[in-house]
């Protein structure tokens, strides 16, 4: 008899750690649901309603309700971390991704979420794949490759000019007095961001132009110790 007793409780005890375990799944699929009905809800909040998109003009009001100048480069943050594909636009799917991942679902969750996205941007880890997703974001024609010199000295302040202000500065200048160039493609644009990161500034003692750099920047060199001297 004991025995039974013993087998009978230890059935009952298993059974209600499944039954909690499934109220507890059941309590988090809703919460999950309710979460992304709210995350849905407001994605149409600023989605044009023929295109089901949020266009430039929503993205606006989306600053606007954020308290951010549609230029400042949290922005373009937001859109690293949907991983959008078209500039000036978002996808239901983009947006899901990116709210999710940030755990937002309302506006003024978002707007406190601003700052940590930049913390998380600014890692070095993540902001070789963020400086890469800007060039590429900004090629808006289909097999675009390259990108005008007026866009690209735009995009380096904005991405690159808090962190190597003197040197975004001179090579914007430089841009801008330069004729070879029409164009900057992502081999070029890549590069600068290496050459920041590894070459004495502005003394260039450590710049080898027999290694591997974009000749742009071998150039660029050249024209800064002109200047120089």
């Amino acid at each position: 008899m004991p025995r039974a007793s013993s087998k009978k409780t230890g059935q009952s005890n298993s059974t209600a750690v499944n039954a909690s375990g499934d109220l507890f799944r059941s309590a988090s699929n809703k919460a999950s649901s309710k979460e992304l009905e709210r995350i849905d809800h407001l994605f149409y909040t600023y989605a044009n309603r023929s295109s089901g998109l949020i266009d430039p003009e929503g993205i606006e009001t989306l600053c606007s309700d954020m308290e951010v100048d549609h230029t400042d480069v949290r922005v373009l943050m937001l859109a690293w971390k949907m991983s959008a594909e078209k500039q000036g636009y978002f996808t239901l799917e983009e947006w899901r991704k990116g709210l999710k991942a940030l755990r937002v679902d309302t506006i003024v969750k978002l707007k406190k979420a601003l700052p940590e996205l930049e913390k998380e941007v600014r890692r070095t880890s993540n902001f070789v794949d963020f400086y890469q997703y800007a060039f590429c974001y900004c090629l808006t024609e289909e097999k675009q490759k390259s990108i005008d010199i007026e866009s690209i000295c735009q995009l380096l302040d904005l991405v690159l000019g808090s962190q190597f202000r003197a040197q975004v500065d001179y090579f914007i200048e430089y841009l801008k007095d330069q004729t070879d160039y029409k164009v900057i493609n992502m081999d070029q644009w890549m590069g600068f961001y290496r050459f920041c990161n590894e070459i004495s500034f502005p003394d260039f003692s450590n710049y080898d132009p027999d290694l591997a750099w974009p000749l742009i920047l071998d150039n660029f060199v050249d024209w800064m110790k002109a200047k120089q001297s």
